[in-house]
């Protein structure tokens, strides 16, 4: 107990561990202190001043950086402090574009909640001067709008702490600041690897994912189109979320419901992708191994990832796994294999992916991902997209009585539905791995050494007579360190996932919302990953090489895995980017 301190918040007395702050110890009494910028290891700066207590002291002082002390007394809600609060709110809300009406954040902004919370009226108390921004909306995933920014540098910290790209921060000073890239570059002309995690961050509106539910509105009111959709693995798990349900329910069957009342033609699952991607990553990883191929073989399925790759550690593309990610492989085999069955001409068919992640709208329009000469995938759109679709289309998402996917590409296993999960493309792997190299047939299917949130996960991993070295990690900056400790020959590895998100697909970019506040007790990572194991322990078939849907289409279209129509249609390349566009370069020369 040594280590211990006691204080009193609002006459509550309370025990915390020494260097914990008046917010941490606020929290353990649950008394609630409201904050804005701040985002628990991530962005504790007190910035905003929305968190201040009094204490004693002359002056008010903000509680998420403030040390709890021995004896210390807080008050949370006295006059002085409700004023201060309301004070800060509106000099706050004076430079913001209060446009609520058709922000993707209305009903889900953290700045209108405590507007509510605190009673500030539309006439503001502060008029005068207000900073005018041009909007981005130049890169294919992400639009920003500094005219309703706060400055509170959520998207600053992530960008640069958890990403570790870095392309954004303050510029100028006092009522000038603002949140830029340098030199005032258009994101699509800096090293941003498009993956969202900014928006995610951001309390307000001032981030969010460029719109594509227009094009599909425009695709499904064309009859001369056949469209067909896909949802992610990841996607089941959160988007209940959207309307009302605990974080982590599983809506696969309401959500497939959905989707047919929206228009679509066909709904398949990507799940059924990720047990091909399985089937041709498996393949070359063992060809890699007896071939004596580039090792360490790392994961390609998170385009973010592989756009940070491209970007910051050019020398490891070799590494990279040739396969497409899950949802282009299922573009192109609709674009051919399905196409052939119906008996539909290409140029009717458009593909329309569901995704957890903004970063797969950067990479559905990637030229080499065109294995019929079209497209491969026509348009992205995010779980929040497809929320706002059923709710504009007024079907009552919880009164949907569940219905399966289309049957066609729609089988799965539970290998596939893990994918949404850090470590589950691994485990999915080493399932269809074990089977295929020691010809045994593997009866313990949980790897539970590549399970969880920590940065790197290790483990040698037994296949008969060979030991395979992996490695699970989660989040750019994660797989900086990683990759920077291989080139030092700190580590060796035969096969590393890596994706792009800090607890992969299921806390993408794209995903539902969830406040800083929330995330103090509930992480969605786990919340939402648990949805998905559940769903692979209740599964009949477990791993991709059981799939019936898979091992027909094999035997009726591809012939084997990594044949040479398989690699034509389900592989790619990658190549080294620029950290700049020549656009950024031009700019800095005038």
């Amino acid at each position: 107990m040594e280590n211990m301190i006691t204080l009193t918040i609002d006459g509550i007395k309370v025990q915390v561990e020494k260097g914990q702050t008046v917010l941490d110890a606020a929290k353990k009494a649950n008394i609630r202190i409201p904050t804005l910028c701040f985002l628990e290891k991530i962005n504790e700066i007190g910035a905003c001043r929305m968190c201040v207590v009094e204490t004693g002291a002359r002056t008010l002082q903000a509680a998420c950086v403030l040390e709890a002390t021995e004896g210390m007394e807080v008050k949370t809600n006295t006059r002085r402090v409700r004023h201060a609060r309301k004070t800060v709110l509106e000099l706050i809300l004076s430079n913001h574009d209060k446009k609520c009406l058709s922000c993707s954040r209305s009903q889900n902004c953290e700045l209108q909640r405590l507007s509510l919370e605190l009673e500030v009226g539309d006439e503001n108390a502060f008029q005068g001067l207000r900073t005018e921004h041009a909007i981005d909306d130049v890169s294919p995933s992400v639009t920003r709008d500094n005219n309703k920014c706060i400055v509170c540098r959520r998207c600053v910290s992530t960008c640069y702490k958890n990403q570790a790209v870095g392309v954004i921060g303050p510029v100028g000073r006092g009522f000038e600041t603002a949140i830029e890239s340098a030199w005032g570059a258009h994101l699509n002309e800096t090293a941003c690897i498009g993956c969202g995690q900014c928006v995610a961050a951001c309390p307000v509106g001032a981030l969010r994912e460029k719109e594509e539910s227009p094009l599909v509105w425009k695709m499904l009111h064309d009859p001369t189109k056949h469209v067909v959709v896909q949802t992610a693995p990841a996607v089941r798990a959160a988007l209940g979320e959207e309307f009302g349900l605990p974080m982590g329910t599983n809506v696969t069957g309401k959500m497939v419901a959905a989707l047919r009342r929206l228009g679509f033609d066909q709904v398949f699952d990507t799940d059924f992708a990720a047990d091909l991607t399985i089937m041709e990553e498996a393949t070359e990883l063992v060809s890699r191994i007896k071939g004596k191929g580039v090792l360490p073989m790392i994961t390609s399925c998170s385009p973010g990832w592989i756009n940070f790759c491209e970007t910051f550690y050019p020398e490891f593309i070799p590494n990279l796994s040739s396969c497409k990610s899950p949802h282009e492989m299922m573009g192109a085999i609709v674009k051919s294999y399905y196409a052939e069955k119906a008996g539909i001409p290409l140029k009717n068919i458009m593909v329309v992916s569901v995704m957890p992640c903004t970063a797969k709208k950067i990479e559905a329009g990637r030229e080499q991902l065109t294995a019929m000469g079209v497209p491969d995938v026509d348009a992205v759109i995010t779980t929040r997209e497809l929320a706002r679709m059923i709710k504009s289309n007024g079907i009552n998402f919880l009164t949907l009585k569940d219905e399966p996917y289309d049957n066609l590409l729609g089988d799965s296993t539970g290998a596939g539905t893990i994918f949404g999960a850090t470590g589950g493309v691994m485990e999915a792997a080493l399932r269809t791995a074990y089977e295929t190299i020691t010809g045994n047939t593997l009866e313990a299917l949980d790897f539970h050494a590549v399970r969880g949130l920590d940065a790197v996960k290790e483990a040698d991993i037994q296949l008969g007579d060979l030991t395979l070295r992996v490695a699970v990690t989660h989040g750019t900056a994660n797989a900086k360190k990683l990759l920077d400790d291989i080139k030092a020959g700190k580590k060796q590895y035969d096969f590393i996932e890596v994706m792009g998100c800090k607890g992969g697909c299921v806390d993408g970019g794209g995903q539902p919302f969830v406040s800083a506040e929330t995330r103090t007790h509930t992480d969605p990572r786990t919340t939402r990953a648990k949805a998905l194991y559940q769903a692979d322990v209740g599964m009949k078939k477990r791993k991709s090489h059981e799939n019936p849907g898979i091992q027909r289409l094999y035997r009726e279209f591809l012939g084997e895995p990594n044949s040479k129509k398989a690699h034509y249609l389900l592989h790619t390349h990658y190549a080294p980017q620029p950290k700049y566009k020549q656009s950024l370069e031009e700019k800095t020369l005038a």
